[in-house]
């Protein structure tokens, strides 16, 4: 199997760089695969203490030889998160074709790489399929099972992977995007079912209070009607929720991946509902979505609708 390149994006944050390196390390494919790690610069003004952290990431980076073949790319100037991932992932998937890409606060599965690359070489050829993701959230008490790998319209971006071909249809407008989502119905199915309300995002980077790129990559897979394969159980998971990264508070998040490898078979490319039910059950109600929190939740939605109803609104 021809392994894609993994791409690493880290700047000053060395002790997640140190665990998300070491979990890389331990994949069952990384003596064979080449390792492109991006080092942001330091911003206009950083401290001492800053530009230590930066360079101490650095250090870190070439303290060991994480996989088959590491190379360590520094920037001079900050480019920021989002140019960094935009830039770095377009030049190296235009030279093989295909990527793997992590932040710096990217832990993993001994076999995220083997699932990855089965993924990428599996759906090569089917270009509905536009992203390969290994985070999954974790639920209690969902009854109906999932299968091994499914399909959703929905991204995510902790952990994953694409092809040049898609990449290319990236299209990089706030804007652009926010105005295909003029209509209520495709808005709220973009959002979840209005679970997450990922157009905040986009309205939040034109009017400059935050500055992503993921809402774009997301937005372009979802307006193209294509999908992203998912594991039933995640292969990767988030340290970095703890407010010292970039637009994100701290949050609460288990951190659980799995010590198993996931099966990548065919399987017909179409959306599970039974996933996207899952994903707006984790997303609405949070990791202990127990049966009681769902009827409160439509108990008061009931009582709001009836009191409209009994107003003459």
């Amino acid at each position: 199997m021809d392994l894609a390149p993994i791409v690493l994006f880290v700047y000053n944050r060395p002790e997640h760089t140190l665990e998300t390196l070491k979990s890389l390390s331990e994949n069952t494919l990384s003596v064979k695969s080449n390792l492109i790690i991006f080092c942001d610069g330091p911003k206009k003004g950083a401290t001492e203490e800053s530009l230590g952290q930066i360079k101490k990431v650095k250090e870190i980076c070439r303290q060991e030889k994480w996989c088959g073949q590491v190379e360590v790319l520094e920037s001079e100037l900050n480019k920021g998160l989002a140019k960094s991932i935009k830039e770095g992932v377009t030049q190296v998937v235009n030279e093989y074709g295909k990527v793997i890409v992590l932040e710096d606060d990217i832990v993993t599965s001994p076999y995220f790489l083997e699932y990855m690359n089965q993924a990428l070489s599996l759906y090569e050829r089917d270009e509905k399929v536009m992203h390969i993701s290994s985070y999954w959230p974790n639920t209690t008490k969902y009854l109906p099972p999932l299968d091994s790998t499914f399909f959703l319209s929905f991204m995510s971006c902790w952990g994953w992977a694409t092809w040049k071909n898609r990449w290319d249809k990236a299209i990089w407008d706030f804007q652009f995007h926010l105005d295909q989502l003029k209509d209520s119905k495709i808005k709220r199915r973009f959002n979840l079912d209005n679970s997450l309300l990922q157009s905040e995002q986009l309205e939040n980077n034109i009017n400059g209070t935050i500055n992503t790129w993921a809402i774009n990559w997301y937005a372009t897979i979802f307006h193209e009607n294509a999908l992203c394969l998912y594991p039933s159980v995640s292969l990767s998971s988030n340290i970095g929720l703890d407010g010292s990264g970039t637009n994100c508070d701290a949050l609460e998040v288990t951190l659980n991946v799995s010590q198993k490898s996931v099966p990548v078979k065919r399987i017909k490319i179409k959306e599970s509902k039974i996933a996207r039910n899952y994903l707006i059950r984790y997303y609405r109600f949070g990791e202990n979505s127990d049966l009681l929190k769902i009827f409160k939740f439509h108990y008061v939605k009931l009582r709001f609708r009836l009191i409209k109803i009994i107003k003459g609104n």
